[in-house]
């Protein structure tokens, strides 16, 4: 049986297929793992040219081997390819694992093209959950995955709370709110088209896109502006 945050996944991905546009020339996934999810994003797109960047050497190779040209980069610098080059650009819960959020959207900016898109989604530090836990004086739920030495640090709800062997690399850093991510896109010169939600305990899912403030998920499309 799908659990709650199961339902808030499944709603998240297709809020996020749900904003894609048409025809893409060049997509490119940031924090593509094995490529399984990207090459979805190409086939609902349409995309001709698709890349996708990770830093775990093993993903990279399954995700070349499921058609994804893979390129290996620390998402908190500089990203190794030329500047104005893509129509999309996803990162679907990338950035709250990123060091340097500055150097990280600024990328996207300068990878994009002009009218370009950019689709981000990330965990809510405003959603309902996390409000409930902060009130009991719990670590919020977006924010358990702090440490490579255990799992579930601060809260006794915490999903995998005690497990152990996590890579560094995909432990939170930074987790924004509804009005945090839009106004940080709208700072390094995105037009923000649209915020959809998705996850609302103990409700079903779809409430998060009704009350996007206060979702588990939010995704925000943006747009970088043509000349």
């Amino acid at each position: 049986m799908k659990t709650c945050f199961d339902h808030a996944m499944a709603l998240n991905k297709k809020n996020i297929i749900q904003s894609l546009p048409a025809n893409v020339d060049k997509l490119l996934d940031l924090g593509c793992d094995d490529g399984v999810w990207t090459s979805h994003l190409a086939s609902q797109s349409h995309a001709q040219e698709v890349v996708g960047i990770d830093i775990v050497q093993e993903r990279l190779e399954q995700a070349h081997k499921n058609g994804v040209v893979a390129v290996r980069a620390d998402l908190s610098g500089n990203v190794p390819l030329p500047s104005n080059e893509f129509d999309l650009i996803h990162a679907n819960q990338v950035i709250e694992h990123v060091p340097d959020v500055d150097c990280f959207a600024s990328e996207i900016f300068r990878l994009l093209r002009p009218c370009g898109r950019a689709i981000l989604s990330t965990e809510n530090t405003s959603s309902w959950h996390n409000i409930f836990a902060s009130l009991f004086g719990w670590q919020n739920f977006s924010s358990t995955n702090v440490s490579e030495k255990k799992l579930g640090i601060g809260n006794p709800w915490a999903l995998h709370r005690g497990e152990q062997g996590h890579l560094k690399t995909w432990t939170h850093k930074v987790i924004f709110s509804y009005c945090g991510l839009k106004e940080f896109c709208e700072a390094h010169g995105f037009r923000v088209i649209t915020i959809r939600g998705a996850g609302y305990y103990p409700l079903p899912a779809w409430f998060g896109d009704l009350d996007v403030r206060h979702a588990h998920f939010i995704t925000v499309v943006c747009e970088k502006p043509g000349a």
